[in-house]
């Protein structure tokens, strides 16, 4: 290891022990305990809900991490991204990072029913994404952390701030950084965050630009593999449905490891914004994906750290909000589960990079 890459190796280290001294968020007032003697199963319940649904759609396990990224990037961990339309809201669903492409709502409502038979009007729906979140990562052998608890659920979505707050797939670093930035992460907890694309999957149309008509050159991205280049491109032919998914992931898809980091040296990211990480000249973010490539550990307590700070983003606590009785409507404004109509589609993964 050269001088350089330990000293970031090391440096990386600290941010972890120091991370894992801090209190969860005084503010926030959140606490794995909180919900000990309100319901006492919730991780339970949640986890019995992911794991039956994972047997026959492992895809699942990345959209519900997704889906705890996408909320918390708008207006912070509230749920906001679980309310539909209504007379009242504009959902968040439309957004053009999640219109068609956000995946789960079906399950966090079924896990919201368990619970709420369990533990009647105590759980909130964005405690519900967080744990899932959480339960996603250990089920697909990735990191285990206590989640923070204690949130409560937003009366409001906001579906402009999604389009503007949202990272995209076709970002370059710069606007990668910038969207962390705003929400108070820094570039550690940008190359962690990123890691989660080690599972699922992508849709064409969020990267076939760069295989034919990169930066309106028509020509390739130069950051890509020559020989993934071709796969892709039989994958998702110029012009063809959009709709095709593809494995974030080469080698192991479905398990959550730090193959995601080898992808990158080898020019292998799948959308333009993981690949930047790597590939763009002189980037700070180079040494982290080199270290995290080396040591899964590291990248596991980088994750489990990042994931916690992302979590405390605006949570609404003590007596703001609301618990949601059903996680797509705000109270007194709900109709049955059954009839609900929620924007899915066939794309999981993280489609808007972290």
């Amino acid at each position: 290891m050269n001088s350089s890459l330990h000293l970031t190796f090391t440096a990386l280290w600290c941010v972890v022990v120091v991370l894992g001294g801090l209190p969860f968020s005084s503010d926030a007032q959140l606490d794995p305990s909180f919900y000990k003697d309100t319901c006492p199963n919730v991780h339970s319940l949640v986890r019995d809900v992911i794991r039956n649904v994972s047997k026959t759609d492992p895809r699942i396990l990345a959209s519900l991490i997704r889906l705890h990224f996408h909320d918390c990037f708008v207006q912070g961990c509230d749920a906001s991204i679980l309310l539909n339309d209504t007379s009242t809201i504009v959902s968040e669903q439309g957004a053009f990072p999640n219109n068609n492409s956000i995946r789960g709502l079906d399950v966090v409502n079924r896990i919201k029913t368990a619970v709420e038979n369990a533990c009647p009007n105590i759980v909130s729906c964005a405690d519900i994404l967080a744990l899932a979140a959480q339960i996603s990562s250990v089920l697909a052998q990735g990191p285990n952390w206590k989640v923070p608890l204690g949130r409560r659920d937003s009366l409001t979505a906001n579906q402009s701030l999604a389009n503007q707050n949202l990272p995209g797939p076709s970002f370059n670093l710069t606007r990668l950084k910038s969207a962390f930035a705003a929400q108070g992460l820094n570039t550690t907890d940008l190359v962690a965050l990123s890691g989660a694309h080690t599972i699922g999957r992508g849709q064409c149309k969020f990267f076939v630009d760069r295989l034919y008509n990169f930066s309106s050159t028509n020509n390739p991205d130069p950051t890509l593999n020559t020989t993934y280049l071709q796969t892709l491109q039989a994958i998702c032919p110029n012009g063809g449905p959009g709709t095709t998914l593809t494995n974030l992931d080469l080698t192991t898809p479905d398990t959550f490891d730090s193959a995601y980091y080898s992808n990158l040296k080898i020019q292998k990211g799948l959308f333009q914004s993981d690949q930047e990480l790597f590939s763009t000249s002189g980037a700070d973010t180079i040494d982290i994906v080199n270290s995290f490539n080396d040591n899964q550990t590291l990248f596991f307590a980088n994750f489990k750290a990042s994931m916690i700070k992302m979590g405390n983003i605006n949570v609404l606590t003590g007596s703001q909000g609301e618990i949601r009785q059903q996680c797509n409507f705000i109270n007194g404004n709900s109709v049955d589960l059954a009839t609900t109509v929620t924007r899915e589609s066939s794309e999981d993964g993280i489609v808007s990079s972290y």
